[in-house]
């Protein structure tokens, strides 16, 4: 079997807003989000077997587009969708990454081999290494039911808006809540307590400054949530990126958990972060680590050091809410729930939309990764 070609489409989708239930505008440290553009890559055989990626805008879709068109498919092409690890290491390019923009097209690798085989990607991964709460478990009496627990995100609110969203994600069976932060550390302390008071400590709680914080300003936040009897699931890049000894010296300052997520799409970042005692929790993302071999290679390294890792939401729609979910169910390593936001979305471009169960995603059990895009909304939400 050959790749015979890769097609992206550029779509966009709204956000429900937070009039309707949903959590637009979703406000972070660097912009807001109403709606979002994403990318579909469709990649063909030889074989008529086709799988699908799915990966976010860089610069602009029409960029996009031309680097996948354009500058990865003459690469791939003519090569196996089976050698996802060749694949990969093929795509060397001076002074620049483009793993990031390989990703798409190694999640429709993957889809393709899953649907030759008949098998789901989890399977091909290994099987399921996380049941229910995504904490490996050796039990004998166990209920398999394929679900990943997963975090319910919200953006910067007041802190009564704050205290919806918290009631909600516990009435939704969710254990985990995220909120994004670093516009006032100050204001950013008060929407966790009062989220914390609302659901009287049921949930855990993750707060994401996207680097928005200086280092002063992470240990005050570390010690008011301290001072207030409120621990963190993690704090995740409190500061900017390629700071690691200052990250050290926080993690040294704090009782609060340091979660690095943009520090990881660094190539050998993560291995510096362990090395350099920066971190308690690694954030990962398939995406600029080169799609589902490259976080597995990152999830095992931190594996190995003792370290959980979570997978982080980008806004994904069913393609790679997909991925992700049979990532995290069958690569060891992935031991806390992934982000999603998958529950705001209006509509996907997916003819059978994934659920948001309990708190949870069932993993869909199809070969590949389990879902069919749907034509007509692809072309119905596609960017012209």
């Amino acid at each position: 079997m050959e790749i015979t070609g890769v097609e992206a489409y550029a779509v966009n989708v709204n956000v429900i807003d937070i009039e309707d239930g949903g959590i637009s505008p979703y406000v972070t440290n660097h912009g807001a989000v109403e709606d979002m553009d994403r990318i579909l890559v469709r990649v063909d055989t030889d074989e008529g077997i086709s799988g699908w990626g799915e990966m976010r805008v860089f610069l602009s879709p029409e960029t996009t587009i031309a680097i996948l068109e354009d500058g990865i498919a003459p690469i791939v092409e003519g090569h196996s969708p089976f050698e996802v690890e060749s694949l990969r290491r093929l795509l060397f390019i001076e002074y620049t990454n483009v793993d990031m923009f390989f990703s798409a097209v190694e999640i429709a690798c993957w889809d393709i081999v899953g649907k030759a085989l008949g098998k789901p990607i989890y399977e091909l991964l290994g099987g399921w290494t996380a049941p229910g709460v995504t904490t490996r478990q050796i039990e004998q009496d166990y209920e398999y039911d394929r679900a990943v627990d997963v975090a319910y995100c919200v953006g910067i609110l007041s802190p009564e808006e704050s205290r919806v969203h918290a009631r909600r994600a516990l009435e939704r069976g969710h254990d985990v809540l995220k909120t994004k932060a670093g516009r006032d550390w100050r204001e950013d302390v008060d929407r966790i307590l009062a989220m914390h008071d609302e659901v009287d400590g049921r949930l855990d709680f993750r707060l994401d400054p996207n680097q928005g914080w200086r280092l002063d300003e992470a240990v005050r936040v570390g010690a008011a949530l301290s001072d207030a009897g409120v621990y963190l699931q993690y704090l995740e890049q409190p500061i900017r990126v390629d700071s690691h000894g200052s990250l050290a010296r926080l993690r040294e300052r704090t009782c609060q958990p340091i979660g690095p997520n943009e520090d990881t799409y660094i190539a050998h970042n993560l291995q510096s972060l362990i090395e350099n005692a920066a971190l308690d929790v690694a954030v990962l993302d398939m995406t600029p680590a080169g799609g589902i071999s490259g976080v597995r290679q990152l999830a095992a390294i931190a594996e190995d050091a003792g370290v959980p890792v979570a997978h982080h939401c980008a806004f994904d729609l069913g393609v790679r809410t997909a991925a992700i979910m049979h990532t995290v169910l069958g690569v060891p390593g992935f031991s806390l729930p992934p982000d999603s936001v998958y529950y705001a979305w209006e509509d996907d471009v997916i003819e059978e939309p994934l659920e948001v169960v309990d708190g949870s995603i069932p993993v869909p059990d199809a070969p590949g990764l389990g879902v069919t895009v749907d034509e007509a909304k692809l072309a119905e939400y596609r960017i012209r």
